[in-house]
């Protein structure tokens, strides 16, 4: 399991004209799943982001955690994290879950940040989604769970 963790100062995701998640100061999560991808790695990958600290403190240190400082997820399923351009110009997506592995867990994934006390956005699994953001920093920070 990837995650592309950004801090934002605002995001939010669109499809087809209407706005389905939008937060304002917190994180953008990019979530790319993989056939091997279990329950283990959504626990991990949720503790790791709830806990992360990305936030300054006084000193303009990155000591606090966004559970500390406060702000919201917008979580965003992402196969194409999952793209390999090794070879040729157009990537293979062989490494990315299929739709009725990802969907699930990614939906976990989303509830196990929320049993950590966060609010979560979300994107629609599978959707065209626009995404738009303002980069807070910018802070951009690829996590995996393997």
């Amino acid at each position: 399991m990837k995650v592309v963790l950004q801090r934002s100062r605002t995001a939010s995701v669109t499809v087809d004209g209407t706005v389905t998640g939008a937060i304002e100061n917190g994180y953008v999560l990019l979530v790319g799943i993989t056939h091997e991808d279990t329950m283990e790695d959504v626990v991990y990958l949720a503790k790791k982001v709830a806990n992360l600290r990305l936030w300054e403190d006084t000193d303009g240190k990155m000591n606090h955690s966004i559970l500390e400082h406060g702000g919201a997820i917008l979580s965003v399923s992402q196969f194409t994290l999952y793209g390999d351009a090794k070879k040729g110009n157009r990537p293979s997506f062989t490494s990315a879950a299929r739709p009725e592995v990802a969907e699930p867990l990614w939906e976990a994934f989303n509830q196990a940040l929320r049993e950590h006390g966060l609010h979560v956005e979300t994107g629609i699994f599978g959707a065209m989604m626009d995404v738009a953001l303002i980069n807070d920093g910018p802070v951009t920070i690829l996590l995996e769970s393997k």
